[in-house]
């Protein structure tokens, strides 16, 4: 009787570790994914480019609804805004499909599709435009030869 309860008492424990690891995995995984990303919304394209030195100087001041989403590890970035028109900025220079980069980051709020959309390059961005909304992101690969091609100071 005593081995039987050993056995059963054993067992629950097993299981309930396992569950544990079942349902703690994928959080910690999630976590320590996106523990280097930062996620923030402006009201103007003026109050971004004050909050953010990395937020692109190219984005209109007038720009509203501005949501921007960085990692802090390299040079990964997306951005939507809402433009007063349908045109891109004048410093964006519009390509018939450039061969686009992988969206590296993951908002709810980003077009899961948007590479296959870009038609424009502003800066290190690629963008694309729906109606008056904007969307761009930036590769860290392309950041860091960016980077790499710049002199030292």
């Amino acid at each position: 009787m005593i081995r039987r309860s050993v056995i059963l008492t054993t067992a629950a424990v097993v299981s309930a570790v396992g569950l544990a690891i079942v349902v703690a995995l994928p959080a910690a995984a999630d976590w320590y994914g996106n523990r280097h990303q930062e996620t923030n919304a402006y009201a103007t394209g003026a109050e971004a480019k004050s909050a953010r030195a990395s937020v692109p100087r190219w984005l209109a001041d007038e720009a509203e609804s501005v949501r921007y989403s960085m990692r802090t590890t390299g040079g990964d970035r997306l951005l939507t805004a809402t433009l007063p028109d349908d045109r891109l900025p004048a410093e964006c220079t519009t390509e018939p499909r450039p061969k686009a980069q992988e969206v590296p980051l993951k908002e709810d709020w980003f077009p899961k599709d948007a590479r296959g959309k870009a038609t424009a390059r502003c800066g290190l961005y690629y963008a694309y435009m729906d109606g008056t909304t904007l969307y761009a992101w930036q590769d860290n690969d392309d950041w860091l030869r960016a980077e790499r091609a710049e002199p030292a100071r």
